[in-house]
C-alpha cells in the first residue's frame, strides 16, 4: 500500500469530527465501545460515566483510524479517550475522574436537555 493510500483525507475527516461534536451533546472518543473497552484509561472513562444512568455517544477510534489520526490535532489534545459535551473538549480519563469524583461532571451531564430519540444512528 503506497504513503497516499494510507492517507485520510484531512479536511473531510476534520469536518465529520465537527459534525460529530457538535450534533451530540456527550461523545466519547475511546478505545473500543462502553460495553468493551479496549484500554484501561477508556474503560475508566465509561464507567464514570454508565454511573451518571445519562445517554452519551461514542466513537470507536480503533475502528476508524481517520478519526484516530486527526482528532488529537483538532482538538490539541494527543490521546484517547476524550470527553466531548457540548461541542466543547472537556479531558481524558484523568480529568472525567476527577470531575465524576467532585460531582462536577454530574452536575455537567444534569444541565444537558436533549432529545435522544431524534439522533440519526447511521
Amino acid at each position: 500500500m503506497s504513503e497516499e493510500e494510507i492517507l485520510y483525507d484531512k479536511e473531510e475527516t476534520i469536518e465529520r469530527i465537527k459534525e460529530q461534536i457538535n450534533s451530540l451533546p456527550i461523545i466519547l472518543y475511546m478505545k473500543g465501545n462502553p460495553d468493551a473497552p479496549l484500554c484501561g484509561f477508556s474503560q475508566q472513562a465509561v464507567e464514570h460515566l454508565k454511573a451518571l444512568q445519562k445517554p452519551f455517544a461514542y466513537v470507536n477510534i480503533l475502528q476508524d483510524e481517520a478519526i484516530r489520526q486527526y482528532l488529537p490535532e483538532y482538538a490539541d489534545w494527543a490521546t484517547f479517550p476524550q470527553l466531548w459535551v457540548e461541542g466543547k473538549l472537556i479531558g481524558g480519563a484523568d480529568i472525567i475522574a476527577e470531575m465524576a469524583e467532585s460531582g462536577e461532571l454530574a452536575e455537567l451531564f444534569n444541565r444537558i436537555e436533549f432529545d435522544w430519540d431524534s439522533v440519526d444512528e447511521d
